[in-house]
């Protein structure tokens, strides 16, 4: 694929360049909690700005149900935007109505506009290929040329994402080339020992790259609400726990899958439990007891992974030479429950390896937990775009921008 070096190296001064960005930032009351997303657009944006471009960024935000809806406006993430590049941007209050087609007639050389949220038009996520396509065509009239550089939404066959880059003359922003070269060095020529540490709430999320992996990595570290499914398996209470029964047969396939393969698959040995969820809004204290992982109580819930677990969790990852985490090890949110998920996200920083934090809540509870983001080798913006591309899946966006 074409990179943006190879368009600035043509010259763009001028010119109208369409960002296809993920600024899907989390927001509490229209403020941003985690600027991270608008912060890995900033190379893209300002390399463009500099060189004279009218840059025109646009983005979704949150799951709005094909209409405007206050609620997730991308008002606040331009407002960042802004503040970040240390210039005014213009905003759209629509996707290709009147405002966007005024504002971006008013952009002179080197100033940069927002689009509204691109889901607030159903032709962005419709799985009607003509309205995609109709819809494309609007945007395509905004702009000269095409940049993706949404990397969170590159597993989307959407209209801004799949559809336009076909319209108009495109290119892989700073984001996306990164992104992508760190996704090789995790299936292309990796450095061993290999390890991958995978949380979260459901495992029927990750069954997909477990299978994957199974065939790549030479330890996999499970943690998280889907450790339940896998302590199941085994013939264990878990009480109250987060449990999908019904991926029973798919975890214990693939328990016996690495076994005879030779890849260490590691379960929790010990857990913190309590016999409710705790309160997030207030983070009132829980109490929580430590349990062995086969005695947890059948009127308690495990909600993180205990001591002894973090000690093992960090002596496998201590020697690897390649890491990849997705999904914390906990209730991370909640000072009671974030043990787990500090220790893991410790123990990349303290490797000598090549680390990286693969998107979504893992990379909210690095920034939550207080830790340097410069501290680990790379971290993902789009969890669900790494996953499916550890997968082995095609991503639509992606393949949009290969010639």
């Amino acid at each position: 694929m074409k990179t943006i070096d190879e368009l600035l190296a043509d010259g763009v001064s001028g010119k109208r360049v369409f960002v296809r960005a993920d600024l899907n930032v989390p927001l509490s009351d229209g403020t941003i909690t985690d600027d991270g997303r608008i912060r890995a657009v900033l190379p893209t944006v300002k390399a463009l700005a500099d060189a004279g471009a009218k840059v025109v960024v646009a983005s979704h935000l949150g799951r709005p149900k094909g209409a405007p809806d206050p609620a997730f406006s991308l008002a606040p993430a331009a407002s960042r935007l802004g503040e970040l590049l240390g210039s005014a941007v213009a905003f759209a209050t629509d996707t290709v109505g009147q405002s966007a087609q005024d504002t971006v007639a008013g952009l002179g050389e080197g100033q940069v506009a927002v689009l509204e949220n691109l889901r607030f038009n159903p032709g962005e996520t419709s799985k009607d290929e003509a309205e995609r396509g109709a819809f494309a065509d609007q945007l395509a009239g905004l702009a000269d040329v095409y940049v993706g550089d949404g990397f969170g939404a590159v597993h989307r066959e959407h209209a801004s994402v799949h559809d336009l880059p076909a319209r108009l003359p495109h290119y892989a922003g700073y984001l996306i080339a990164t992104e992508v070269g760190v996704l090789k060095k995790l299936t292309e020529d990796v450095r061993r020992p290999y390890v991958v540490a995978l949380g979260g709430a459901k495992v029927s999320d990750k069954l997909a790259v477990i299978d994957q992996l199974l065939d790549k990595a030479d330890r996999l570290l499970i943690g998280g609400g889907m450790a339940y499914t896998f302590l199941k398996a085994k013939g264990y209470e878990v009480g109250i726990s987060l449990l999908q029964e019904d991926q029973i047969p798919a975890v214990t396939e693939y328990m016996e899958r690495a076994e005879k393969q030779g890849v260490e698959l590691l379960l929790p040995v010990d857990v913190l439990v309590s016999p409710e969820f705790p309160d997030l809004k207030t983070n009132a204290p829980t109490n929580p007891t430590t349990v062995d992982a086969d005695k947890i109580p059948a009127d308690q819930e495990g909600l993180d992974i205990g001591p002894k677990t973090r000690e093992l969790y960090a002596s496998k990852l201590a020697d690897a030479e390649t890491v990849f985490w997705n999904g914390p090890m906990g209730v991370f949110e909640h000072p009671d429950y974030a043990e787990g998920t500090k220790a893991v996200a410790q123990a990349l920083v303290d490797s000598n390896g090549f680390t990286v934090v693969g998107g979504g809540d893992s990379a909210a509870a690095v920034r939550t937990l207080g830790f340097d983001e410069n501290a680990f080798g790379h971290i993902s913006t789009g969890g669900g775009a790494s996953l499916e591309y550890l997968e082995g899946k095609t991503l639509p966006g992606l393949a949009a921008l290969e010639d």
